[in-house]
């Protein structure tokens, strides 16, 4: 996941494909599943059954992977906060594809389009391209009008703003992402009890036992146990 730098300088077509991407990539079936099953989330065992059901499949071939990964890094490069393979977002895609099936031709055509266009314009496919090169097919089709119906543009526009959109969403949504975005969510507060002036004023004071039980901050994450009378044990 860290060695985007050397990765950078090898020549992918002299590679085997399936090699590479489980030594540098890494987006194999049991990193997929590590990568969306970290976390546990409340799945059912139905969803867990169905999630393991697409988590045995496979999409993508490893070069169209490969490919992902250097679209992705083009939409969204690397920063100081991490990248999309911290963030796993190939992974994500390549599980997406499999859940949401109506993704997968328009994902599979781009793809096939994106060699086919390197081709015709610079006589190698995508990936051996320098990323100006690459960059020069993505400026005719990464800007549209936001005021028209994305359907209203060609395949090829409609593919990339799939693969922008998988990706931000992917990135954002990670743990790299919602770092970079400053999100700090809900967070609990460290709570003494009614201050001791305002119980003061009312003439009342807790029961120095209830305190020690009920507001050591020690044990605020300690989950309460009580007894069948109600009586709290810890």
């Amino acid at each position: 996941m860290k060695r985007r730098d050397s990765i950078k300088t090898i020549a992918l077509s002299s590679l085997g494909a399936s090699l590479f991407m489980e030594s540098c990539y890494d987006v194999s079936k049991e990193k997929i599943k590590r990568s969306l099953t970290r976390y546990e989330y409340g799945r059912t065992k139905v969803e867990k059954s169905y999630d393991d059901k697409l988590f045995n499949e496979k999409f993508f071939t490893d070069d169209e992977l490969i490919t992902l990964d250097k679209i992705c890094n083009i939409i969204l490069p690397p920063n100081e906060y991490g990248s999309i393979r911290d963030a796993e977002v190939v992974q994500l895609i390549e599980f997406m594809a499999k859940d949401i099936p109506t993704y997968q031709k328009p994902l599979r055509d781009g793809l096939i389009w994106i060699d086919s266009e390197s081709e015709s314009r610079f006589n190698k496919i995508f990936n051996q391209l320098n990323e100006e090169n690459q960059k020069e097919i993505f400026d005719d089709i990464a800007y549209y009008d936001p005021n028209k119906s994305i359907d209203e543009y060609p395949e090829e526009v409609q593919w990339f703003n799939l693969v922008r959109n998988l990706t931000m969403t992917g990135y954002f949504t990670s743990e790299v992402g919602i770092k970079e975005l400053g999100y700090k969510g809900n967070a609990p507060n460290v709570w003494d009890g009614v201050p001791k002036d305002v119980l003061d004023q009312y003439g009342l004071a807790y029961d120095k036992d209830w305190l020690e039980k009920c507001i050591d901050q020690s044990k605020r994450n300690d989950i309460a146990v009580w007894d069948d009378d109600g009586n709290l044990l810890t």
